[in-house]
């Protein structure tokens, strides 16, 4: 019988196949029936910087309002439990998974820049997260504003969140960078245990119709692993963090190819919200049978068998890549 187990953040797992950040994990039956079918680690779905932000201003109003309509201000302040921030919301659900279930679970930041939001990576450490993913996700609108300024907010958040937890901190990144080797670097000397390649903007559409941008989902399907798995397979070997790959598993080939290039596990969100938590299973056992039938024993002997430094032709990742492929067309008759 194969192996299927593997090491994520320092972190024992079943097997390498982790639901990403998403609604799935808004609810705690949810997230059992993901136990139950077999997923190994669960990420809870994000909680954000402006989210926190924001309501943190929208209590400080209520409270200096009515510090100033009246003498007896204590009358005015919210009664104990009656006014409850969706970030505290988060907390709450997030012990309450950890208390339903056995499986990892790893809790989620979305925000850009440090300052006093990150308090609620302390609060989910307390909470009893095995780990956090930090999300990084900021879209530069200003032409003032340099790639290196980013980069640096950056380094300077995934610094002071790290100083402020102990717990296991991976940091999910875009694929939009110059130079992802040297970001994926400064980031691990920033504090970063792990790294998830890559987050998946959602790009907002037209509507023709009332003439308004109409933001909408649309699930990811197996020919997005190309990017993340190409430079999963760069990276893997040459920094010193795991690696996660997201967007783009739906099949336990996915999960293969994942774990050959160098990841540690492979994230899905888009195949179980399309088809149902029930292709956990059929996703293991397609993977466990693969295995048997081209004699690998375990995860571990797979992973990182066609990163870069283990192929024949590293080039094969490169800039000779391209032009290979190029050649190799042959256009209609």
């Amino acid at each position: 019988m194969v192996d299927l187990s593997t090491t994520y953040l320092g972190l024992k797992l079943k097997n390498p196949l982790v639901a990403s950040a998403s609604p799935l994990s808004e609810k705690v039956e949810t997230v059992k029936k993901l136990e139950e079918a077999g997923i190994a680690a669960i990420v809870m779905y994000s909680l954000f910087e402006e989210q926190v932000i924001h309501e943190s201003l929208e209590l400080d109003h209520f409270l200096f309002y009515g510090s100033e309509s009246s003498a007896e201000i204590d009358s005015f302040y919210p009664q104990s439990g009656t006014y409850t921030l969706k970030a505290d919301a988060y907390i709450e659900t997030l012990k309450k998974i950890k208390q339903a279930v056995n499986i990892p679970v790893i809790g989620s930041l979305n925000g850009v820049s440090t300052g006093g939001w990150i308090k609620y990576a302390k609060k989910i450490e307390d909470a009893g997260a095995d780990a956090l993913e930090l999300n990084l996700y900021f879209l530069p609108t200003d032409p003032a504003l340099t790639a290196t300024q980013i980069e640096e907010n950056y380094i300077t958040l995934v610094h002071d969140v790290r100083n402020s937890i102990k717990i296991p901190l991976a940091v999910k990144l875009s694929p939009f960078f110059t130079a992802i080797p040297n970001i994926a670097k400064r980031l691990v000397e920033a504090g970063a245990n792990g790294l998830v390649l890559f987050n998946r903007f959602y790009q907002p559409d037209l509507d023709l119709e009332t003439l308004e941008v109409a933001p909408n989902l649309v699930l990811s399907t197996s020919n997005e692993l190309r990017l993340p798995l190409r430079w999963i397979a760069i990276l893997y070997g040459h920094i010193n963090a795991d690696l996660a790959l997201t967007s783009g598993i739906h099949t336990a080939e996915d999960v293969i190819k994942a774990s050959m290039a160098g990841a540690s596990v492979a994230m899905t969100t888009s195949e179980l919200l399309a088809k149902g938590i029930g292709r956990v299973p059929v996703i293991l056992s397609d993977l466990e049978k693969w295995m048997t039938g081209h004699d690998y024993e375990s995860i571990k002997q797979m992973k990182g068998s066609l990163s870069q430094k283990s192929v024949k032709e590293p080039a094969a990742y490169e800039r000779a890549n391209y032009m290979k492929v190029l050649n190799s067309f042959k256009s209609l008759p």
